[in-house]
């Protein structure tokens, strides 16, 4: 009796740390199940992968793997101006549209804002781990070291490379 105990808590041991290896930002940025990656240290760098698909980091907040998924979801639409504004759901994204469906992907954000509007919202300064950069014409993100933007491509976008950031407001999220 003893023994079958014993197998029986060393199964339940291996099965759990088995789990525990699956619970990540990443797994949950792909959809799968979290208990709430660890935030603490310095922000981690989010990978980009051949696909365009950005991989938030290991200590990323939820809040942050929920940006990062959001704006993967749309990465492949193409560049419409005013998309994203009458709903967050649209067939392509301008900047702003883009910027906004990452932000309420994240609960940042209830509607969706322009350009000129997202220069005011939010507090000022860069963020920890999502800083958005607008003005009236432009605006763009960066979310755990990638930069989420229309330019550069046929719409919205996860680049490595960063852009002068001269002439935009600088905000972020508190705690964020």
């Amino acid at each position: 009796m003893r023994r079958i105990a014993l197998s029986v808590a060393a199964a339940l041991a291996v099965t759990a740390a088995a789990s525990l290896l699956f619970l990540s930002a990443s797994a949950v940025a792909g959809g799968g199940l979290g208990t709430g990656p660890k935030t603490t240290g310095k922000p981690g760098k989010a990978k980009l992968l051949k696909s365009g698909r950005a991989i938030p980091p290991e200590n990323a907040p939820r809040r942050v793997v929920k940006a990062i998924r959001a704006a993967n979801k749309i990465r492949k639409t193409k560049y419409q101006w005013g998309g994203g504004h009458g709903s967050f759901n649209s067939k392509g994204y301008d900047c702003s549209g883009a910027v906004s469906y990452m932000l309420h992907g994240a609960r940042m954000l209830k509607t969706p804002l322009t350009s000129g509007s997202l220069a005011s919202w939010g507090r000022k300064k860069r963020g920890k781990w999502i800083t958005v950069y607008a003005n009236s014409g432009h605006t763009y993100a960066v979310v755990a070291g990638l930069r989420w933007d229309t330019s550069g491509g046929p719409g919205p976008r996860w680049h490595k490379d960063m852009r002068s950031r001269r002439g935009y407001a600088v905000r972020h999220y508190k705690r964020f």
